[in-house]
């Protein structure tokens, strides 16, 4: 999904460091790359990290921040996804089962197994509608739930895609009495349930920051040359674009990028340009001259409660089920909070994409459907979001039953052969970013004739590397890693947030006086100027939402803001306006697109 977060235009940026941002000069400094990736969300990073280790000259941009469009405002699951099975989309269905298979190997450290349960309330209802939702993908009429049978026989077909060497568990099913006795919150009417596995990503803001950094590593330049093959700036976008090769090789075009924050333009040359913006490939198309007509994204909406009695309803498992209207939904819990999601209308790309009170109203409804002696309060939402999923044109396809596969378009070189290949990715979701990474990247290499030296297939994402592999390795690790003032709960949480890389976290920590925030007990100074520094912080408000889950949990506060500003301020050389500005860009950005009521408490 996307979603706009800005609090105004370049004109408005709210600080321009004096030496300009490292990322940004490093793009000035090198302004031609063989390849120029558009867009960073997962599948752009996926994408710039494996034409990275390709040896592949690779610059990315982005307009906000990474992983700030759709990336972030996903159902943080990582599933095969079974109801695709309905759509005929087996192929995307057997590659999800493999690719969530395979991160719960490299990202061990974010990917979790999740256990899902489906309740159900009929034995053979759908039956006869399931062939035509098959052969039309459209709801006809009142929906029918789908009952056992189909469930059963849905499942079964699953795990014939799941298997991988036996490893994962095969669903199981449960009579009424047995149903609940696991879950005594559901309602008494629950005929069955179906529990089987798929896994969930818990932060996936980090991983996606995992990913370029791997990709920056791979192509940092060696030892005493100039200059690294890979590299990225958040908070750039592409104004336009000519047909304007680069001098130097007469080949490729012409962008003009601007920085955001500083509102300084600055023209860069690339041979291809891989358009992965989501949502907004048609409007990034648009500028760089050529209109398409690719793009038809659904809104997604989800909300976060504190609730302790819907989090002890779920006993640890997604409820996963089908709501009155034939939607799937979910509710699931996410360590001390609980998730439940998602709507799926058609979007409106002039608008901010935000959680409406009419679907919080849904959300509410669907935890009744389920659990209806649990009541829930507006007062209990912590957190919400939406985001645009950038599925495909869909014309008369109902949202439900647009493809969530992916495709990509080409476009060729102005005639005469000047200008870059444009190659536009349509469709994409979460749970396949690495196939579809690779995917694209073996399509740029052809482009640029070259060929593939590195399989991304079984090598390790970030701080996935030696993490270990069950609880009591992690206790282990913790034991190992405790220091002078970073006690046991301190050292599992730097785990928990950048997995073995919190080892050169605690490098960095260690190398000066550090203190924990008064505001928080899960962030410290030297923490801060660590994600300063290496994390391309640019504003306050991606500390609170993508480099830690502050927001996310409903635990920011105007304390919070305020000190945080403060230290962002000595290590990104903001003064005291510009501080002054971070805090209500934070207040404004939470407030607007997530519901978070924050007083600003700006000193």
């Amino acid at each position: 999904m996307g979603r706009k977060e800005s609090a105004g235009s370049a004109g408005d940026a709210l600080f321009t460091p004096g030496a300009g941002r490292p990322s940004v000069r490093r793009l000035r400094q090198r302004p031609h790359a063989r390849v120029l990736v558009v867009g960073g969300g997962i599948n752009g990073v996926g994408t710039f990290r494996d034409l990275a280790l390709q040896g592949v000259d690779v610059a990315l941009v982005e307009r906000g921040d990474y992983c700030q469009g759709a990336s972030g405002a996903s159902s943080h699951m990582i599933h095969g996804g079974i109801r695709y099975l309905e759509n005929g989309e087996f192929r995307l269905v057997r590659e999800s089962v493999v690719e969530r298979n395979r991160l719960l190997r490299i990202a061990p450290h974010y990917v979790k197994p999740l256990q899902t349960t489906i309740p159900i309330f009929s034995t053979f209802s759908g039956v006869l509608a399931a062939p035509l939702r098959f052969l039309t993908h459209k709801q006809q009429g009142r929906p029918k739930e789908r009952g056992a049978f189909l469930i059963k026989l849905g499942l079964s077909m699953y795990d014939s895609f799941s298997r991988d060497g036996g490893a994962v568990p095969r669903h199981q099913f449960r009579g009424r009495k047995r149903a609940l006795a696991e879950l005594p919150e559901l309602r008494h009417d629950v005929k069955y349930t179906a529990t089987y596995f798929d896994a969930s990503v818990h932060n996936p803001e980090r991983l996606t920051l995992d990913v370029l950094q791997d990709g920056e590593k791979a192509g940092a330049a060696p030892s005493g040359r100039p200059g690294t093959s890979a590299r990225a700036s958040n908070y750039v976008s592409l104004v336009s674009m000519s047909g304007t090769p680069n001098p130097g090789t007469g080949r490729g075009g012409t962008v003009r990028l601007r920085d955001e924050l500083s509102g300084e333009e600055f023209d860069f040359t690339a041979d291809v340009i891989v358009n992965t913006t989501g949502a907004w490939v048609d409007l990034t198309n648009g500028a760089m001259g050529a209109a398409s007509s690719f793009m038809g994204g659904t809104k997604g909406s989800h909300i976060v409660l504190d609730h302790p009695g819907l989090l002890t309803a779920c006993r640890g498992r997604e409820i996963f089920f089908e709501h009155t209207d034939g939607r799937i939904v979910l509710i699931y819990p996410m360590g001390d909070r609980v998730l439940v999601g998602t709507t799926d209308v058609d979007a409106d790309m002039s608008q901010d994409a935000v959680c409406t009170d009419a679907e919080i109203d849904y959300f509410f409804d669907l935890i009744g459907h389920v659990f209806p002696d649990i009541a829930v309060t507006r007062d209990q939402i912590v957190y919400t979001f939406s985001g645009v999923r950038p599925l495909p044109r869909h014309d008369a396809t109902q949202p439900g039953f647009v493809s969530r596969d992916y495709r990509i378009e080409r476009r060729a070189p102005e005639a005469g052969g000047s200008g870059a290949v444009v190659l536009s990715l349509v469709g994409g979701k979460w749970t396949t970013f690495r196939a579809l990474a690779e995917h694209l990247a073996d399509d740029v290499l052809t482009e640029l004739g070259m060929t593939r030296k590195v399989s991304t297939a079984q090598l390790p994402i970030g701080g996935g590397a030696g993490f270990p592999s069950d609880d009591a390795g992690i206790q282990r690790w913790i034991k190992a890693h405790m220091g002078t003032g970073r006690d046991a709960d301190r050292t599992a949480l730097l785990l928990t947030r950048y997995g073995t890389r919190a080892e050169a976290v605690m490098e960095y920590l260690d190398a000066g006086p550090d203190r924990l925030l008064h505001s928080t007990r899960e962030l410290s100074v030297r923490e801060l100027e660590f994600m300063a520094s290496h994390e391309q912080v640019g504003h306050l408000v991606d500390v609170l939402i993508r480099r830690t889950s502050l927001a996310f949990r409903g635990l920011v506060t105007g304390e919070l803001l305020n000190e945080a500003a403060d230290i962002l301020s000595r290590s990104l050389g903001w003064d005291t306006a510009q501080r002054s500005a971070e805090i209500a860009h934070a207040h404004d950005v939470l407030r607007r697109f997530h519901r978070v009521e924050t007083p600003s408490l700006v000193s």
